[in-house]
């Protein structure tokens, strides 16, 4: 089943689907085709601003058909590595 997201990185909002067994390492692919970023210098975050680890799917999130529709998709944020990691 399709998973709807909505990317989030700063002023700018980006739209996309995935499946609820898509890895977060995947989803970053996808990312890097509309941002020309490379995955190692993405990182996302889940409304409750826990960082997604690469090797988990995003049902492991909660992140499913019931709860990311395309009426209503689920919210994440993006960011990118300027240097070092700093949280």
């Amino acid at each position: 089943m399709s998973v709807y997201l909505m990317l989030r990185r700063m002023k700018i909002t980006m739209f996309t689907d995935a499946t609820e067994s898509t890895k977060v390492s995947e989803l970053k692919r996808i990312i890097q085709g509309l941002t020309k970023v490379e995955p190692d210098n993405q990182r996302l975050l889940t409304e409750d601003n826990r960082v997604m680890e690469d090797d988990c799917p995003l049902s492991d999130y909660g992140l499913t058909s019931a709860t990311a529709k395309a009426q209503s998709p689920a919210s994440l944020s993006l960011a990118f590595r300027m240097g070092k990691w700093r949280i």
